[in-house]
């Protein structure tokens, strides 16, 4: 299986460490080193190290990086600076996400796109398509780039020891370039996928596997894609592939936050965006919490209680931290109610669900 599929810089620590391995977007990665609720827990409670070099790279630099960043991205590349990261979506002209992502600004003249590894490929096609009409160059340096998640509540103290810089009063998304870090020269962001503190680690490739190993001297627990998702899900944040698709929109999928379309600048999609905002849009994201027994899956069936439906599964899980079963769906707006108690058909069996908030983490 895994001759097949490509590796990290880190897949011999895999290896010789016992991990678990999985494909995961035509990567070999590890699903868990230890187990998924151990590895949770150290993130929830402690600190948790995750490799998430398989994660893509696309660089746009030009006289008009700007304004082609700008057209092609759905969030306000002007609250993009040299220290202030910023997440948002790669829509098409349906508004549909091709790709959520986080872009950081490099220069005044140069950009950097952190895609998700299973689009990569993909949205440097995309992309690249787009930019005929403008004057910029568009780069995969994927291969150029390790990336590594240091998360968890002691994840930042960890971290201000190693450094040559105070990080103490960083905040989400902000980040430094030409940061020292065992030695080596990194772009220190703070940001993550657990909903906890902590930091992504962009280092050069070769580089990946010593601060890797730096970081496991100082008590840090390695983890794996199983971890990942359920603290993910936890947080109530969108995995795409499931939660968010070329034919959801953000206003539908839940992140709303990273659309824009009220901006004076044109992007691709804008006029669907602008008036799912003004307007509303038909679908909407919701957390579930089952009240039975069971686990709702990707594409399990949401009804209301007369057994119509009114949705559908995207992702679920049965949370380490509450040891409840949780989901995220997409429902018909006019069916959402904070509180509302829904059915989930799991296989031949109807569970009782209920609406909850998306952000599920317990402690």
């Amino acid at each position: 299986m895994t001759e097949e599929l490509k590796k990290t810089p880190l897949y011999q620590n895999y290896i010789d460490s016992g991990a678990k391995i999985v494909e995961f977007g035509g990567w070999a990665m590890p699903v868990q080193f230890s187990s998924i609720k151990e590895e949770h827990n150290a993130v929830r409670y402690e600190i948790g190290l995750f490799d998430v070099s398989h994660m893509g790279e696309i660089e746009i630099s030009g006289n008009e990086a700007f304004q082609f960043v700008q057209y092609i991205l759905s969030n306000d590349a002007n609250n993009l600076t040299d220290n202030k990261a910023m997440y948002t979506a790669l829509c098409n002209e349906e508004g549909g996400i091709i790709d959520d992502l986080v872009t950081y600004k490099l220069a005044d003249d140069r950009f950097l796109l952190i895609v998700n590894a299973a689009n990569t490929d993909k949205d440097f096609n995309w992309i690249s398509k787009q930019s005929e009409n403008f004057d910029v160059k568009v780069n995969n340096t994927s291969d150029e780039y390790g990336q590594l998640a240091i998360q968890g509540p002691k994840a930042r103290d960890l971290v201000n020891e190693n450094v040559d810089i105070d990080v103490s009063d960083m905040k989400m998304f902000e980040f430094k370039q030409n940061v020292d870090l065992f030695g080596k020269k990194v772009i220190l962001s703070q940001s993550g996928y657990t909903g906890e503190d902590g930091f992504e680690i962009y280092c050069k490739s070769e580089d990946t596997v010593d601060i890797w190993n730096q970081l496991l001297k100082h008590n840090v627990v390695p983890c794996g894609l199983g971890a990942r998702d359920t603290l993910r899900l936890e947080a109530g944040l969108p995995l795409h592939g499931q939660d968010l698709t070329e034919s959801i929109t953000p206003y539908e999928g839940g992140i709303a936050f990273a659309a824009k379309p009220l901006i004076e600048d044109n992007f691709i999609g804008k006029s669907v965006l602008k008036d799912q905002k003004e307007n509303g849009s038909t679908k909407r994201t919701v957390g579930l919490e089952l009240l039975d027994k069971g686990i709702a899956r990707t594409g399990y069936e949401v009804l209301n209680l007369e057994g119509n439906q009114i949705g559908v599964v995207t992702s679920g899980t049965q949370s380490p931290s509450s040891d409840k079963s949780i989901a995220l769906a997409i429902i018909d707006r006019d069916a959402f109610e904070m509180g509302k108690e829904v059915l989930v058909q799991v296989r031949k069996r109807q569970v009782k669900a209920k609406i909850v908030k998306k952000n599920q983490i317990t402690k």
